[in-house]
């Protein structure tokens, strides 16, 4: 029978392969967290863009001169369809821009909802703009 003498013992190994592992494995795990946060703002922000587009196709001149109401702004596209779906965004850091291209024809009418969120990741990555266009046809 071969003699076997006992196994040594390692006892910094754990410690230095886990030095060198755990950095790595962190940084991916919150890459992947920020990356996460940065497509569900993208969505969001398109979303909201997409509404607020919607609603205002809703409430042209049309919707105006048979309700008596006056002349849908900026801030009525904001105020009604844009900042109620902004749950989890940070209002000052949102700008909005709403316009109007009148035509000769109403179905040629749109309306375009832009919408930028200046954002910072939690981690070393620095400012991003998340921008999101919606472009519709006036309907109403």
């Amino acid at each position: 029978m071969l003699y076997r003498p006992p196994p040594r013992r390692r006892r910094a190994a754990t410690v230095a392969e886990m030095a060198l592992v755990l950095p790595i494995f962190f940084m991916l795990t919150f890459d992947t967290i920020n990356i996460g946060w940065g497509g569900f703002l993208n969505n969001q922000l398109g979303s909201m863009a997409r509404e607020g587009a919607r609603w205002a196709t809703v409430h042209g001149k049309d919707y105006q001169s048979e309700n008596s109401k006056s002349l849908t702004t900026k801030a009525d596209v904001y105020n009604n369809a844009i900042l109620p779906r902004a749950a989890g965004l940070d209002p000052s850091k949102l700008t909005y821009d709403v316009t109007w291209t009148d035509s000769t024809q109403p179905a040629e009418s749109q309306v375009t909802v832009t919408l930028t969120y200046d954002w910072t990741p939690l981690l070393y990555l620095g400012r991003m703009n998340l921008t999101s266009k919606s472009v519709m046809t006036v309907t109403y």
